[in-house]
């Protein structure tokens, strides 16, 4: 299998553990067949984007202990599915991202250009 690339073209790098992101909740922004939302975009989430979220059908503050969801808070790192990253940058309240941490996939939806506009360095 080959090595997940993230949009850059380098190795995909963690997202977040804390709380612990992506499909599969490995940290990592990954991808695959089961991943129908392709949850591929590295956002660091701003309250305008939580509210947003919420507004159009997926609320991601309010914690949902039964599937081990703490619920996220503003700073935290999630795996963002592409469609709705596009949807808040159409709209103005896309989050940053980060770059190396974003999914190659993520451009089938997303162009680099809008991803560039809003990038964050990774924390270490």
């Amino acid at each position: 299998m080959a090595t997940p690339k993230n949009v850059l073209g380098g190795p995909l790098k963690v997202c977040c553990l804390n709380p612990r992101t992506g499909f599969y909740r490995t940290g990592k922004c990954e991808t695959g067949p089961q991943d129908l939302g392709s949850h591929t975009v590295c956002a660091r989430v701003t309250e305008e984007f939580l509210t947003f979220s919420k507004a159009v059908g997926n609320d991601l503050s309010t914690p949902r202990p039964e599937y081990d969801f703490p619920g996220l808070q503003p700073g935290d790192g999630w795996c963002v599915c592409a469609a709705r990253w596009k949807q808040a940058f159409d709209a103005g309240y896309a989050p940053p991202v980060d770059l190396e941490a974003t999914h190659e996939r993520a451009l089938e939806v997303v162009p680099l250009s809008q991803l560039l506009s809003l990038a964050v360095t990774s924390p270490q």
